[in-house]
């Protein structure tokens, strides 16, 4: 069975540099629980997790399929 390839890990710095935000809004972000995040050391956040709080945050939502 072949490995995939292991998803990017952020730092807060660079998800706030994505975002155009402070390092303390990402922060606070991770600690409502609107960004997921894991403690490896310091708050790390997966490409995956940091599109998905791009879309739940959207004013744009994606048309329902009939």
């Amino acid at each position: 069975m072949p490995n995939k390839p292991a998803e990017k890990l952020l730092t807060i710095e660079e998800v706030a540099e994505i975002l155009r935000v402070s390092t303390r809004s990402v922060n606070r972000y991770i600690e409502l629980g609107k960004l997921k995040a894991s403690k490896i050391g310091v708050w790390r956040i997966k490409e995956s997790d940091l599109n998905a709080f791009l879309e739940d945050t959207s004013n744009i939502k994606p048309k329902k399929k009939k």
